[in-house]
């Protein structure tokens, strides 16, 4: 079985993926199935282990290995995350913050969309009009993370162009949903003191302002939306 593990070069993936599928082995033995140099596969099996990956015992004066749970790949990401978490807060502490009573910012791609949801995600209420669920297609994050947002208690209204209306985010529960018979490619979202308007197609483009009365007014018209509203 030949696998590339993520978090793991490809002879640390060789060797751990033969300790899972066999019993215990000596790192001669596990020189011999993978075909690697003993000295390197000695190196690999540190490696594995200071990962959590991999454990030993010894068994007449001999170290036996043996692969440990692959949940423990978790560990590295986590440590990871710790570290990059502790930078975010010291870059936010000389970060400039605005004073400007209104911003406008674009974002295009990919990333762009995931910055703009992470913000929507942050929030507490969010309304949106000229939905198309494409934002959720492309996102694979964000399908993981409706789980969360729904312990958040996050409330989530979303108008549907009829076009989109059978889409898989009106199958979950906590999410409001009813559909208008307009054609929109558009999508617009108030969250907090910020509106979002994306289009994702060939690409995708964002724009993001941040103005207090601005999404005020956004949220008046879509609430007159809301009550013209279908429901599903």
């Amino acid at each position: 079985m030949n696998l590339d593990i993520s978090g793991l070069s490809k002879n640390e993936s060789k060797v751990y993926l033969e300790l899972l599928q066999n019993k215990p082995l000596s790192a001669s033995e596990l020189a011999k199935k993978t075909s690697l140099d003993r000295t390197l596969t000695y190196t690999i099996l540190e490696n594995l282990i200071n990962k959590g990956l991999t454990s030993f015992k010894i068994i007449n004066n001999k170290k036996i290995f043996q692969a440990e749970s692959p949940k423990n790949l978790l560990n590295q990401v986590k440590k990871q995350e710790e570290i990059i978490k502790k930078t975010i807060s010291q870059l936010e502490q000389v970060q400039i913050k605005s004073s400007a009573d209104y911003d406008v910012r674009i974002f295009e791609g990919k990333e762009g969309i995931r910055n703009v949801m992470n913000q929507i995600i942050e929030s507490k209420q969010v309304s949106s009009f000229g939905g198309t669920g494409r934002a959720f297609d492309l996102l694979f994050d964000l399908q993981a993370k409706v789980k969360n947002i729904n312990k958040k208690k996050l409330d989530v209204r979303i108008l549907f162009s009829k076009k989109f209306k059978e889409h898989p985010i009106n199958n979950i529960s906590w999410v409001k949903t009813k559909y208008l018979d307009i054609e929109s490619e558009v999508t617009t979202t108030i969250f907090e003191d910020k509106v979002a308007i994306h289009l994702i197609k060939e690409k995708t483009i964002i724009i993001l302002i941040q103005n207090k009365e601005t999404a005020n007014s956004y949220l008046n018209h879509f609430e007159v939306l809301w009550k013209e509203g279908k429901k599903n």
